[in-house]
């Protein structure tokens, strides 16, 4: 989350320099990662979890190992201010970018154990949107890269796209909702003067605004936003959603993880079979989706089969329940 002013006044400033750093890295680390696979940009579409096998030894590992380490030797008093986990007021245009090392555990688990850190931010978020706690969770958990613990990994890259942060979000998809109106990146970019007349992002902030996505806070909020907009054009275009929670959290995820345009057409059951074998491609490479075809006879009942599976063993809000409001306050 984001940490709020601090008594050293060139802290701020600091810091800022050390998230825009480690977007540098992290693109360095994307380039290289490339380079070793042979792909080119735009190569790969994003792919759940890929990043687990490279974050090992990426660039981006030791910049998470340094921003964890330094949270660590942080002040008392700063400590306290990251696990109350206190939301991020929109900034003036005139404050800096301030990024988040760490979220610090909170002592009470809340359903998310090593990650409780987060709850505050999950939990307003929710209220905000709408969209159950518990489904963003989950969203969470199926992509970001995590440590043996089952920390959250803030600074997750994939090695074979542009996705990053806690919701992988591709470069695009998040300019995208920066540039959405009434999203919680809108408002932020707008009272940072990062928008335009025209309501586009500035070319001078595009570095800042990217680096957002290491941001717990921004990410989640973001993750809420595009869920709920996702959801809004699944109904309006026709497509059941339920009411339930996994109703909900399978939903969202869809269009998180296919973009709006191949969810529709997935949760209605017409993905062309090009577009299927595309997928599939990218998700599980290319042996393994010829294996899943010569199986189910077509590109389409492989890739439908695949997804549905890892929908379904990672999607699981009810691991997330106790996050979720009872009673006057419940968020449905």
């Amino acid at each position: 989350m984001m940490i709020g002013r601090v008594d050293h006044a060139q802290e701020a400033a600091m810091r800022r320099a050390e998230l825009i750093y480690a977007q540098a890295r992290s693109e360095l680390s994307t380039r290289l990662w490339q380079a070793a696979l042979g792909a080119g940009d735009g190569s790969y579409a994003r792919t759940p979890k890929m990043e687990r096998s490279a974050q090992g030894v990426s660039l981006d590992s030791l910049m998470a190992l340094m921003m964890a380490r330094d949270a660590d030797d942080a002040a008392p008093a700063r400590r306290a201010s990251q696990t109350k986990a206190e939301p991020l007021a929109i900034p003036t245009k005139a404050e800096p970018v301030v990024p988040a090392a760490r979220a610090v555990a909170a002592e009470r688990p809340a359903g998310l154990g090593v990650n409780a850190g987060f709850t505050n931010i999950l939990q307003a978020s929710a209220v905000r949107t709408g969209i159950p706690a518990p489904a963003l969770a989950a969203i969470v958990n199926a992509e970001a890269a995590k440590d043996e613990d089952g920390r959250w990994r803030v600074y997750s890259r994939n090695p074979r796209s542009s996705a990053a942060g806690l919701g992988q979000f591709l470069s695009g998809t998040w300019r995208g909702e920066a540039e959405r109106s009434g999203t919680w990146l809108n408002s932020l970019c707008i009272a940072r003067g990062w928008v335009d007349g025209r309501g586009k992002v500035i070319k001078e902030a595009r570095s800042q605004l990217l680096a957002l996505r290491y941001d717990p806070e921004a990410s989640i909020n973001a993750i809420a936003d595009y869920a709920k907009g996702n959801l809004d054009r699944l109904r309006s275009a026709g497509v059941h959603v339920g009411q339930g929670l996994d109703d909900i959290a399978q939903a969202a995820y869809f269009g998180h993880h296919l973009g709006i345009g191949d969810a529709i057409k997935f949760m209605k059951g017409g993905l062309q079979a090009g577009r299927a074998r595309r997928l599939l491609d990218a998700q599980i490479g290319n042996g393994a989706a010829n294996r899943r075809i010569a199986e189910t006879g077509d590109a389409v009942s492989a890739h439908r089969n695949w997804l549905l599976g890892f929908v379904g063993r990672n999607i699981r809000p009810a691991r997330f329940a106790a996050l979720q409001p009872v009673g006057p306050g419940r968020v449905s």
